[in-house]
């Protein structure tokens, strides 16, 4: 599993010109889960994530985590994120997981940070063109991924 986490002023997606969900202050996540992931990914990543501290405290210092600050998460799924691009200048994505797999870990990853930070968790439509906005504020961007844990 991979994630790109940005922490934003605001973000929000977009599906056919219509905005499905937003947020203010808060961490944009974007999502692609691979052939071999599991629930203990989906465990691992929203215990980091939730209790990454990058944001400031009361003297400049990123030192509070999302439930600290009262802030808001938005998931967006992104199989792009398994490209391969060795082989050619066209990426193939043949190591992202298909449906059966990447839909029940996107949906448990969303159930287990809402319950992790205790507020619900913005969503983007799974497999959809979405068209994603966002102000990062920092900027902070991190990427993980469940596979690389040192």
């Amino acid at each position: 599993m991979r994630a790109v986490i940005q922490r934003v002023k605001h973000a929000s997606v977009s599906i056919g010109g219509s905005v499905r969900s937003e947020i203010e202050n808060g961490l944009l996540v974007l999502l692609g889960i691979c052939q071999d992931d599991g629930t203990d990914d989906v465990t691992w990543l929203v215990k980091k994530i939730s209790q990454l501290r990058i944001f400031d405290d009361e003297n400049g210092v990123m030192n509070k985590d999302i439930k600290e600050t009262d802030g808001n998460i938005l998931v967006i799924s992104q199989f792009t994120l398994f490209a391969s691009y060795k082989k050619g200048n066209r990426p193939s994505w043949f190591r992202a997981a298909n449906h059966d797999i990447s839909i029940p870990l996107y949906e448990q990853f969303c159930q287990q940070m809402t319950e992790a930070i205790g507020k619900e968790v913005k969503t983007g439509e799974f497999g959809a063109n979405m068209q994603v906005e966002l102000l990062n504020d920092g900027p902070v961007t991190i990427c993980m991924d469940t596979k690389n844990k040192e």
